[in-house]
């Protein structure tokens, strides 16, 4: 009797957490917190959260190969599928004018490449750190959490460092959750009050030619110049197009909510 009650407590899932496993539960609660309680970026932060407590329930292995996070992990981020997904509804969400109405607004895009190259620098200066060691592909996947861009860190992180994915898609996220908490002060700091009131205005009206060639020619500037970054280009292209051609409502619609959607609730499960 007391060896079949052993047994039966061994099975539980109270007797198999780890140390590890409890730490993120909570963190996983706070994140849930954070985005019901203060509104920190709930369509990230909820998903992620929740995910994070799934993955660390020991025995039930939802996180393992065969699990819910394990399937999607390998049908839609190993893969790359998710991100190419959800740049085509980024895509479709993006409206380009400004941006063709004033082309040195690219300058603003182009900072955001100080960032990537400052992490990089920072990830291999961390190999100065006993016990620490990063490849030159490590690095990389690392740095591009400094573009801000959660589907494209993922995308590069699955392709340059498989085993680093989940921390960088969770740093990613997490990052870019903490934006409404870290810009504030520095946009005092760097602008007046007065600059701070200045409404942006859009210069001149861009004819819908303008909108529908901006992806196509965008799309081939990247094919000659970058092929490898094509597959999110493109697909953000595509999305774009859909939206400003005029003709395909349903799929521009679909590609901004429905699927864009799925597959956030996907990518930030395994997150």
């Amino acid at each position: 009797m007391e060896h079949g009650l052993l047994q039966l407590w061994a099975s539980t899932g109270l007797y198999n957490f780890t140390f590890g496993q409890v730490i993120m539960i909570v963190v996983g609660g706070l994140l849930i917190f954070l985005a019901i309680n203060k509104g920190f970026e709930p369509l990230l932060l909820i998903p992620i959260g929740f995910g994070g407590i799934l993955a660390n329930i020991p025995v039930a292995a939802i996180a393992g190969p065969e699990g819910l996070l394990g399937i999607l992990y390998h049908a839609g981020i190993e893969t790359g599928v998710f991100p190419l997904l959800i740049f085509m509804g980024v895509g479709a969400m993006t409206d380009f004018g400004p941006l063709l109405a004033r082309p040195s607004l690219m300058i603003l895009g182009a900072a955001a490449q100080f960032g990537i190259f400052s992490t990089l620098f920072g990830a291999i200066a961390m190999n100065l750190v006993p016990g620490i060691e990063f490849t030159m592909a490590d690095a990389a996947a690392i740095a591009i959490i400094g573009g801000a861009d959660g589907p494209t860190a993922i995308y590069v992180g699955s392709r340059l460092a498989p085993d680093l994915l989940g921390a960088i898609a969770v740093a990613a996220y997490s990052y870019m959750a903490l934006v409404p908490i870290i810009q504030p002060p520095i946009m005092k700091l760097l602008t007046t009050e007065e600059e701070r009131k200045t409404r942006m205005t859009q210069l001149r009206r861009v004819s819908k030619l303008e909108r529908i060639l901006f992806p196509l020619i965008l799309l081939l500037v990247t094919i000659l110049l970058l092929p490898s970054a094509t597959p999110l280009v493109g697909m953000l292209c595509f999305g774009n197009l859909l939206k400003e051609s005029g003709v395909v409502d349903r799929l521009s619609n679909t590609a901004q909510n429905e699927l864009i959607n799925i597959v956030t609730i996907g990518r930030c499960h395994h997150g």
